[in-house]
């Protein structure tokens, strides 16, 4: 295994270069959106040689050991980046269950998919709506002075504008009916969602030492998007439209991570929102090769599909990575990584083969 590297040497501007600037690769590029904390605990204990701490958020030592850590995983497994996210503020309601992966963390809450917080407009006037005025940005602040050399640093807010206005705040069962019964409320959540994340943005990219956003924003499932195209187009895509300007005015490119079958906006997503790469494949839906063919113009982000890195044995695994890069690694705008992200039910094992083949293949 050739992870965790023993001499790491990240270079984060060659990373943007290929991804972005279309220069030739010269070797594979790493990308992952989420890594759970319980993955990155197990490896962080087991080889890394790291005494893990959970932050005590009025104990600012303890915060500051958790933040080496976590930028040590991230640097010891190959990637260029530290990625990074937080909330600020959203809060909805949740169910609770068993979590019965190898590396549990006891309970697992859900997305409670039925009725949500606001569904009049006297329960919008007394949502807690996070204020704007300031945010807490010292952990960002943390990390992005504390990379080491060549590392760069991904950022975004977790959960984007649709995720936090229909998973958090609406329901989905709440907005499929507010639809028809009231969708003026309907549009005034997505605005002032909008609004607050896009405020969060414009005090985040002020820190000196960010090199991109990645923004989560999941809009589909398997077969469909969650809400017509129409509706989307005129009230989730202005948004990330807005904070994808925002990056790109301070020279930063714009990735979106958004699970589904979400293809019917990929050319606004492209034309209009103006991402520099995309996120988020099921081999089900569209396999990343095909993706990578389909829309050269953009990076083509991660590709191994959550389902078969959970349930397929080594030599199965390493096989379909290197298939992956044989096809898509060449001309560039290309980086391997899961198809979602590194839950906490993928056997530790299967992520650092996958890791292990893209670092051993060869141009």
């Amino acid at each position: 295994m050739k992870v965790p590297l023993s001499k790491p040497n990240p270079n984060f501007q060659n990373f943007i270069d290929v991804l972005v600037r279309g220069k030739k690769p010269t070797r594979p590029l790493l990308m992952e959106y989420v890594v759970d904390e319980e993955v990155r605990k197990y490896i962080g204990e087991n080889l890394l040689g790291q005494k893990w701490v959970y932050p005590n958020f009025q104990d600012n030592d303890s915060i500051h050991k958790y933040f080496r850590n976590y930028i040590d995983f991230w640097y010891k497994l190959g990637y260029d980046f530290v990625r990074y996210e937080e909330g600020c503020g959203f809060y909805g309601l949740h169910r609770v269950g068993s979590d019965t992966a190898e590396l549990s963390r006891g309970k697992r809450n859900w997305i409670e998919e039925g009725k949500g917080l606001v569904s009049n407009w006297e329960e919008f006037e007394k949502y807690n709506w996070p204020p704007t005025n300031r945010f807490d940005l010292s952990h960002y602040e943390f990390i992005a002075k504390n990379l080491p050399d060549g590392m760069g640093f991904i950022v975004s807010h977790c959960a984007g504008i649709f995720e936090n206005a229909v998973e958090n705040i609406l329901g989905f069962e709440g907005v499929s009916y507010l639809l028809y019964d009231n969708p003026e409320l309907v549009f005034a959540v997505f605005k002032k969602t909008g609004e607050i994340i896009y405020a969060f943005y414009q005090q985040l990219l002020e820190i000196d030492g960010i090199g991109c956003v990645f923004q989560g924003d999941d809009m589909g499932f398997r077969t469909s998007m969650f809400l017509p195209a129409d509706i989307l187009r005129e009230h989730i895509l202005p948004w990330h439209k807005k904070i994808a300007e925002l990056a790109h005015q301070k020279g930063l490119p714009y990735f979106l991570h958004s699970c589904g079958s979400i293809y019917e906006l990929m050319d606004d997503l492209i034309d209009n929102v103006k991402i520099d790469g995309k996120h988020s494949t099921e081999d089900t839906i569209m396999n990343i090769i095909d993706f990578k063919k389909k829309y050269p113009q953009i990076a083509a982000l991660g590709g191994v599909d959550i389902d078969f890195l959970a349930t397929a044995d080594e030599s199965a695994i390493r096989k379909y990575v290197r298939n992956i890069l044989d096809n898509c690694m060449p001309e560039g705008k290309f980086a391997i990584g899961s198809g979602n992200s590194i839950p906490n039910y993928i056997p530790v094992k299967h992520y650092l083969t996958m890791l292990d083949e893209a670092l051993s293949w060869q141009m």
